[in-house]
C-alpha cells in the first residue's frame, strides 16, 4: 500500500479508504489509486487481514432448505438466488452455501462452525426448535429468514401464501368442484411420496408453507379429498404423486399443487392416464415459472416474482449489517388464470 501510495503521489490512509470505501474520495482520486495499483500489480489488501482490522469476515451463509441436487434444479430457487448473491456481490460479499441443519446429536452444521457476517435461512420449519435459528441466537449470528418465522431483530421476507392458495380454491370451488386434492411441498429432507390424512400432514413436522397451504382449504370452506406429499418438488415426483392421487377413488376433479413444478408433473402424469386437462381434471400450481413443456396448456398459478425475493433478502442483510432493524418485507402474488382449469365434470 505503501508503494501504490508513493506511485499515485497519495497517502497510504487514502490508498486504505479506496479499498474500504469507508470515506469519502474523489473519482478522480480513486481512479489514481487504481491505476497505481495496476501499474504495480497490487490486487489490494489481503482478505485475512482486512478481516482482522474490520471484524468481518465478508461472508454470508445461505441455508438451503432441501438437498442441494434437488434445490437447484427449481428454477423459482435460481432466480431467488441470482437475485440474492448478485446484491451481495455488488456489497463485496460472498456466499456460502450451508446444507440445513437437523438438529440430530453429535451433528456438526457448517452453520455452527464457519465464519460468515450474517445468514440467510430458505424457509424454516413450523416450530419452536429450527435447529438453524437455534444455532444462529447461540452465535449472535444475524439472520434473515424467508417465508417462516423469524426471532425478534431477524430479517423477514414473506409471501402471502395462505391467502393466494385459498384463492386458487375459492376459483376451483366457483367452477363446481366438490372432489379437489392436493399435493404439497416435502414436508422434510428424508422423506417419500405418499398419501396422508389431512391430520398427519398437518401434525407432522413441516416446512412453514405446506402449513400455510393446507390450512388455506379450510379458509375456503372446503376440505382436501386426498392429500399426496411429494418426496421434492420436482416433475418425477409430480408424476409420481399424481398418480397416488388419481387412484383415489371417487377420483378428485382437481389437483392444488404446491409448486409450479408438481403441478407440470401432474399434468404429465393426466396424460398417461388419458384423463384430459381441464375437462375431466383441472390442476393449479404456484410460482409462475416458465414451463412450456405442458403446451399447448398454460397453468393456472400464483405467481411470484423471484428475482425480486433475493434482491429483498439482500437488502435486509445489508440492513442488519448496518445495525439496523429491518421491517418485515411482504412480497406480491398475482393471480395468473390459464387453461388448465375449467368447470367441473358432469357426475
Amino acid at each position: 500500500m505503501a508503494d501504490v501510495a508513493a506511485h499515485a503521489g497519495v497517502s497510504v490512509s487514502t490508498v486504505s479508504l479506496a479499498y474500504s470505501g469507508a470515506g469519502p474520495l474523489s473519482p478522480e482520486t480513486r481512479a489514481k489509486v487504481e491505476r497505481a495499483a495496476e501499474q504495480l500489480g497490487y490486487a489490494g489488501p489481503a482478505p485475512h487481514a482486512r478481516a482482522l482490522r474490520s471484524g468481518r469476515t465478508g461472508v454470508v451463509g445461505v441455508v438451503i432448505h432441501e438437498r442441494l441436487q434437488l434445490s437447484f434444479r427449481d428454477p423459482l430457487m435460481l432466480r431467488i438466488m441470482d437475485g440474492l448473491v448478485g446484491d451481495l456481490g455488488q456489497m463485496g460479499l460472498g456466499v456460502l452455501l450451508i446444507p440445513t441443519p437437523t438438529g440430530e446429536p453429535g451433528e456438526r452444521s457448517l452453520l455452527e462452525t464457519a465464519a460468515m457476517d450474517a445468514a440467510v435461512l430458505l424457509r424454516v420449519r413450523d416450530h419452536d426448535d429450527e435447529p438453524a435459528i437455534e444455532i444462529a441466537r447461540r452465535r449472535g449470528l444475524p439472520v434473515v429468514v424467508m417465508e417462516g418465522e423469524a426471532p425478534a431483530g431477524a430479517g423477514r421476507l414473506e409471501i402471502g401464501d395462505r391467502a393466494a392458495t385459498a384463492e386458487l380454491v375459492r376459483h376451483l370451488r366457483d367452477l363446481g368442484h366438490e372432489r379437489i386434492g392436493t399435493i404439497t411441498l416435502p414436508s422434510g429432507l428424508d422423506g417419500e411420496t405418499r398419501v396422508l390424512t389431512l391430520e398427519e400432514a398437518l401434525t407432522q413436522t413441516a416446512w412453514t408453507p405446506v402449513h400455510r397451504r393446507l390450512e388455506a382449504f379450510a379458509d375456503a370452506g372446503i376440505e382436501p379429498c386426498v392429500v399426496v406429499e411429494a418426496r421434492a418438488s420436482i416433475v418425477a415426483e409430480g408424476i409420481a404423486a399424481a398418480h397416488l392421487a388419481l387412484a383415489t377413488e371417487p377420483r378428485p376433479t382437481a389437483l392444488v399443487c404446491q409448486s409450479d413444478l408438481l403441478a407440470g408433473g401432474a399434468i404429465l402424469a393426466a396424460r398417461e392416464l388419458d384423463i384430459p386437462v381441464p375437462q375431466q381434471l383441472s390442476v393449479t400450481g404456484f410460482d409462475g415459472i416458465d414451463i412450456p413443456w405442458i403446451a399447448p396448456h398454460e397453468l393456472t398459478t400464483q405467481v411470484q416474482d423471484a428475482e425480486a425475493k433475493g434482491h429483498a433478502l439482500a437488502a435486509e442483510v445489508k440492513a442488519l449489517l448496518a445495525g439496523e432493524s429491518p421491517e418485515p418485507v411482504v412480497m406480491p402474488l398475482e393471480l395468473r388464470l390459464g387453461s388448465t382449469t375449467a368447470r367441473a365434470p358432469r357426475a
